[in-house]
């Protein structure tokens, strides 16, 4: 249930083009709608301006597409990440129009509703094409909810002059993803070039004193450059979402 929707059946009671009794059986399943082994959060886009969103990893192919068919025939949109490929291949076959990106482990199906407009462009910027699984995921996630996204890819500090390259693009982004391993160093080489929110993502690729993505975690949140906040190990989602906030909040909460 989005509130594009909730508006539309209020202006329908008014109008009497539908009747309360109608009405209500629409909007019966808010908050949330009870599968016994999940309660899906239908209330959150009205409270967040954001569906809920299917966290695939540890969850069966049928509870994924069961929770992912719910969310879409209340009519909202779908984001469902770390969906490997049974998962993501049985959500295409039962969901109309849903699209499956097997390397950012993503699935998305689109609806009609209007998302929040916004003018800037988040920027996610990966150090190695090792990292790309988890930089794909932010990009999704971030466009999934409304943003313009650009990328650049594969521009990590053993060849820096690769990343200064592109100052202009990096430059002209409004907010800037910055997904990292080994010693996770980039994004505080880009905090000191901007002035402009920096989310830093720490990988988990790296060789063995990496500690799966530890040694990355630590360099980030030890940065000295001004303005770089950091997620979770391999939270492209986190990002994603987290940018496309600050995003939108340059044109303040929707009120659609």
């Amino acid at each position: 249930m989005t509130p594009k929707r909730i508006r539309d059946l209020l202006e329908q009671v008014r109008d009497g083009a539908l009747d309360v009794g109608a009405a209500m059986t629409d909007l019966q399943n808010l908050p949330f709608e009870d599968l016994g082994f999940a309660r899906i959060d239908h209330h959150r886009s009205v409270r967040q301006g954001l569906p809920e969103v299917v966290f695939c990893q540890g969850k069966t192919t049928d509870q994924v597409v069961a929770i992912s068919k719910r969310i879409v025939d209340s009519g909202s949109s779908l984001l469902a990440t770390r969906a490997e490929a049974e998962i993501g291949q049985s959500l295409v076959e039962a969901i109309p129009n849903a699209d499956y990106d097997p390397l950012a482990r993503t699935v998305v199906v689109r609806t009609d509703d209007i998302l929040p407009e916004t003018t800037g462009t988040v920027l996610v910027i990966a150090a190695g094409t090792s990292d790309l699984p988890v930089a794909e995921e932010a990009r999704v996630t971030a466009t999934s909810m409304g943003s313009p996204v650009e990328t650049l890819y594969d521009v990590g500090v053993a060849g820096i002059h690769r990343l200064l390259a592109s100052r202009d693009q990096i430059l002209n982004a409004r907010v800037i993803i910055v997904v990292a391993g080994m010693e996770g160093a980039l994004p505080s080489v880009v905090g000191g070039l901007v002035q402009v929110p920096v989310i830093a993502v720490p990988t988990s690729i790296g060789y063995g004193a990496s500690f799966g993505g530890l040694a990355a975690l630590l360099g980030m949140l030890n940065s000295c450059a001004t303005g770089v906040t950091v997620v979770n190990i391999d939270n492209g989602f986190g990002a994603g979402v987290s940018a496309a906030l600050i995003n939108r909040v340059f044109r303040g909460p929707s009120t659609s």
